[in-house]
C-alpha cells in the first residue's frame, strides 16, 4: 500500500473520529471501515489481526453503550465547543499517556471548555457532571474504543514500515 493510500485511511480515521463528537455520523464505522480498507488494500497477518481486534473493540463498545443511559446532551445544555474541547483533550491525553489518558483527557477538555464559557471553577464543575451524566460517558466509550483502533493502527502501519 503506497503513501497515499495511507493518507487516505488516515484521513478516513480522522473522520471517524471526529464524527464521534457529532450526533448523527457513524463515527466508529469510518474508523472500522478505514480498518478494513487498509486490511483488504495491504493484506497480511498485522493487518487482518488489526482488523478483528477493531470488531471486537466495536463490539465491546457497543455493549457497553447499551449499558449506559441513551444521549440528551443538548438537553443538558452541552455545546458544540464542550464537544470540540471534550474530544481535543481525549486525543491530547491519548498521546501524551498512551491509552489511559484518553479518560482525564476529555474529562479535562470538558471542563476547559465549561470554565471559558461560566467563568468559574464551581459552575463549570457542575455543568461537567450534569454533560457526563446526561450522555457524555456514552460519547467517551465511542470515542475511546476508536483511538483504540486508531492508535492500534498507527502501531501496525509503523512496525510494517
Amino acid at each position: 500500500m503506497g503513501a497515499w493510500e495511507l493518507a487516505l485511511v488516515g484521513v478516513v480515521m480522522l473522520l471517524g473520529l471526529g464524527g464521534v463528537l457529532v450526533p448523527g455520523v457513524p463515527g466508529s464505522w469510518l474508523v472500522w471501515a478505514g480498518a478494513l480498507w487498509w486490511a483488504l488494500q495491504d493484506p497480511h497477518g498485522l493487518a487482518w489481526a488489526v482488523l478483528v481486534g477493531a470488531t471486537l473493540v466495536l463490539l465491546v463498545s457497543l455493549v457497553v453503550r447499551w449499558q449506559l443511559p441513551p444521549r440528551r446532551l443538548r438537553e443538558s445544555g452541552a455545546t458544540h465547543r464542550l464537544a470540540a474541547y471534550a474530544g481535543a483533550g481525549a486525543l491530547l491525553g491519548f498521546c501524551l499517556v498512551p491509552v489511559v489518558g484518553a479518560a482525564p483527557g476529555f474529562v479535562g477538555g470538558m471542563y476547559l471548555a465549561e470554565r471559558l464559557r461560566l467563568g468559574g471553577h464551581g459552575q463549570a464543575a457542575t455543568s461537567v457532571r450534569a454533560a457526563l451524566r446526561a450522555g457524555g460517558w456514552n460519547v467517551f466509550v465511542e470515542l475511546y474504543a476508536c483511538l483504540l483502533i486508531v492508535g492500534a493502527w498507527v502501531t501496525a502501519v509503523v512496525l510494517r514500515g
